[in-house]
């Protein structure tokens, strides 16, 4: 009896743990649950297949493009295609999506096996987007469009700080370098990392030269978000004035 009232009170206080994050009681708690279930303990369903949050992360991944498209588009009502695409760009990124994540509160929901990298924190990005897959299947799109402005445009994220942000640091160097005529390269490689998670989650690692000179490097979970994140503390020191044209002097 003890164990039932137990699990009576857990499954309460996981319904009220999504009531808090979405604003709303799901309907059907199972699509939620396998939302926050990373591939790293994934179940194993009746006939045999796996079961976690990829297929709903890969239906909220294309809902989440849409329902930005649309609120950036009614938004920045006068914005080019260009600016849009860009502007949307930064809100689905994984950077931001991780950060997202957090302020949430799923990075204390999502389940996850213990020996998996801590430092790969783009799961959180992944679960959010997979919390919009099981928002869509519970309730619909119009659910999901309440939930990005209500829970994340009104109260975490601002659509005009957002659009002002820089994001590319890569070519940010690339035109002060070209501007000074100072030659740029990024060799990237991929490195060992201590996960117990399979070989699928590679980790790279990436320098900034400028005129041939060591300048930065930083790690990534792609080689593109390692260049941004090697261009980032470069462009950093840019700013700072630590780096300069008379660093590069030859």
């Amino acid at each position: 009896m003890a164990r039932i009232k137990k699990s009576l009170f857990d499954k309460q206080k996981y319904y009220f743990s999504f009531r808090r994050i979405l604003g709303f009681w799901p309907r059907k708690i199972s699509y939620y649950e396998l939302a926050l279930r990373h591939k790293s303990l994934s179940l194993h369903g009746a006939d045999g297949s796996l079961l976690n949050n990829e297929r709903l992360e890969f239906l909220g991944d294309s809902i989440l493009d849409a329902l930005v498209a649309d609120v950036l588009f009614r938004h920045f009502d006068k914005g080019g295609e260009g600016f849009l695409t860009n502007t949307r760009s930064k809100i689905v990124k994984r950077e931001t999506l991780n950060k997202l994540a957090i302020e949430l509160g799923l990075d204390s929901m999502v389940v996850v096996a213990n020996n998996t990298n801590s430092l790969r924190k783009d799961i959180f990005g992944n679960t959010l987007e997979a919390l919009f897959g099981a928002i869509y299947l519970d309730r619909g799109y119009e659910a999901c469009r309440r939930f990005l402005e209500k829970k994340i445009l009104q109260q975490l994220l601002d659509l005009e700080k957002v659009a002002n942000s820089v994001s590319n640091y890569k070519s940010l160097v690339l035109e002060w370098c070209q501007q000074h005529r100072f030659s740029l390269s990024f060799p990237t490689k991929e490195v060992e990392h201590s996960s117990q998670e399979a070989p699928s989650a590679p980790v790279f690692e990436c320098e900034v030269h400028i005129n041939d000179v060591f300048v930065s490097k930083a790690q990534g979970y792609s080689k593109k978000n390692a260049q941004q994140q090697a261009s980032k503390l470069a462009w950093t020191d840019i700013q700072s004035g630590k780096l300069n044209e008379n660093s590069f002097a030859e």
